[in-house]
């Protein structure tokens, strides 16, 4: 291979990786559209099944009217031979033949129908079942994308601004250790208020038995059992 052919082999590759790269990058889109495209085929599928039961009830009409007809001349031509008319018979005998054969005609056009219909029906589930699996499935990848774009820009920040993370998180810890000291400030405060009203040393003189509380409920019982 000559160094043109090197360079032209090259230039295909890299067109090609190119292409692959920009179908890649716009592939949920082009799903997208083509889920779109076959819904819009769906529709007018839909449309041409109802179109084609709309042709098969007036063709049963058409049918189940033959049928009527054959059957009054039927009577028609009883009546004519119990008459012993024959010839008017035989009349009305040929009409009901050519009524047969349209009946006939009408009831094969009438199967076709039928069997277009369930076919068609079949289709269309498959369609709509296909559809919904490729929705389903442009959902999933859409999720995932998110989320893989989500912990893409996060670890970038993370990366890119380390050093400002950092200090953010020492700018908390400052504050964290500024709110305790003012927190204990609070509670000496509190404390040295205590032992100054003289309630700490009111409490260790009652713990240690030096001092009792005349409003125990022992003390008020034992005033109670004086007078009796």
């Amino acid at each position: 291979m000559n160094v043109i052919q090197k360079i032209l082999t090259a230039i295909r590759g890299s067109a090609r990786e190119l292409g692959e790269a920009v179908v890649d990058t716009q592939a949920m889109r082009i799903f997208e559209q083509e889920i779109e495209d076959s819904k819009a085929s769906l529709a007018e599928a839909k449309e041409g099944l109802t179109e084609i039961v709309a042709k098969k009830m007036s063709t049963e009409r058409r049918l189940n009217d033959t049928k009527s007809e054959i059957s009054e001349n039927e009577g028609y031509a009883v009546k004519a031979l119990e008459k012993s008319d024959e010839t008017l018979a035989l009349e009305v005998a040929g009409k009901i033949a050519k009524l047969e054969a349209k009946a006939e005609e009408v009831d094969t056009e009438l199967a076709s129908y039928t069997k277009n219909i369930e076919i068609l029906k079949a289709q269309i589930q498959e369609a709509e079942k296909i559809i919904a699996d490729h929705e389903r499935e442009l959902s999933m990848v859409k999720t995932r994308e998110s989320v893989h774009q989500a912990t893409k820009s996060v670890t970038q920040t993370v990366t890119a601004n380390d050093s400002s993370i950092g200090s953010a998180r020492d700018s908390l810890e400052r504050i964290k250790e500024k709110q305790q000291g003012e927190q204990d400030k609070l509670d000496a405060g509190v404390l040295l208020r205590k032992e100054m009203t003289g309630d700490v040393l009111e409490k260790k003189l009652k713990s240690s038995g030096i001092k009792s509380d005349k409003h125990s409920a022992e003390n008020v019982l034992a005033r109670l059992k004086t007078k009796q």
